[in-house]
């Protein structure tokens, strides 16, 4: 059950999957300056955790525990969270995966496609006929998507691999891939999310709904949790020292400072545009030629909406 305060409700209110770590954490901290904070994530002690802080610093925020990877825990969140009678300026869809080693979900989903794309896809289709106009969606996209793009291609990715929303729930990609284990599931599903930002931006003009590549942010050891206990111990201690030092040289670096209030800067904003990507800093960027076809992203739309109507309550 989500944790109500005695605020009052008519302040603006976003809400934020993924708010327990890395980027997530630091934009719900910062959203919390703007108005009430709904936080949406799987771990309720966690949830409560980020919520008592905020309040600390006399601000506000509810939680609602939710599993963005499993469609039926998704649509029970949205129904919770419109039970609160919140006046919902913002989404941000933030919770994400890469996994080195392929998991599945309840249904035998592949579990990055479906915590990165058909969560953050049937929560926004679930809240966005509530919203009001001008409300802004901002969905976290990744240039790893890009197979042109030099540093994701340096770091072993190879750009998405889509071939349909179902070979993509079946851990099935277009053949010729990176050679490393979870990219590809990675990439596809943030070449999912693009895709649908952009086409669902056509389909709902009285909304503002957008994209973002937030930058290569190492200290949020995404693609590290299911690494050995080393390797995480690095990301933890020695890598958010390193990532300030390199920033000025490295334009794609980031950290979960500077991506939050990138982030917050572009939900808060009542007169921004709509169908945009934008790049680490705020400004628009161009994703891959097959992700910016029109046909490609209505097809991404239609086959995901397909796949998630066959899970029945």
């Amino acid at each position: 059950m989500a944790r109500q305060t005695d605020k009052p409700s008519d302040r603006k209110t976003y809400v934020i999957t993924g708010p327990t770590s890395g980027i997530g954490r630091a934009t719900a901290f910062e959203l919390a300056k703007h108005g009430t904070v709904i936080l949406v994530g799987r771990d309720r002690r966690k949830l409560e955790d980020v919520r008592k802080i905020i309040e600390r610093r006399g601000r506000h925020a509810l939680h609602v525990v939710c599993d963005v990877s499993e469609p039926l825990s998704v649509r029970n969140a949205a129904a919770e969270i419109l039970k609160l009678g919140l006046p919902i300026t913002g989404l941000l869809n933030n919770a994400g995966v890469m996994q080195l080693r392929a998991t599945t979900n309840a249904l035998g989903w592949d579990m990055t496609y479906a915590t990165n794309h058909l969560g953050p896809f049937a929560l926004t289709e679930a809240l966005m006929p509530y919203l009001p106009d001008g409300a802004n969606v901002l969905f976290v996209a990744s240039a790893v998507e890009d197979p042109e793009r030099k540093p994701a291609a340096a770091a072993g990715f190879r750009g998405g691999r889509y071939i349909s929303a179902e070979a993509s729930v079946r851990g099935e990609w277009v053949p010729g891939g990176s050679a490393k284990p979870g990219m590809d599931a990675y990439a596809t599903s943030k070449q999912s999310v693009l895709a649908a930002a952009m086409a669902l931006a056509r389909e709902t003009p009285r909304l503002r709904i957008n994209a973002v590549e937030p930058g290569l942010t190492p200290a949020t050891g995404l693609g590290s949790r299911d690494a050995n206990a080393f390797v995480r111990l690095l990301v933890k201690t020695v890598v958010p020292v390193l990532v300030p030092l390199l920033m000025p040289f490295l334009k794609i670096l980031s950290t979960p400072k500077r991506a939050a209030r990138v982030l917050t800067g572009i939900l808060t904003n009542a007169s921004g545009p709509t169908g945009v990507y934008f790049d680490e800093r705020g400004n628009p960027m161009q994703g891959s030629l097959l992700v910016r076809d029109l046909k490609f992203q209505g097809r991404v739309v239609a086959e995901t909406r397909a796949l998630l109507a066959t899970v029945r309550s």
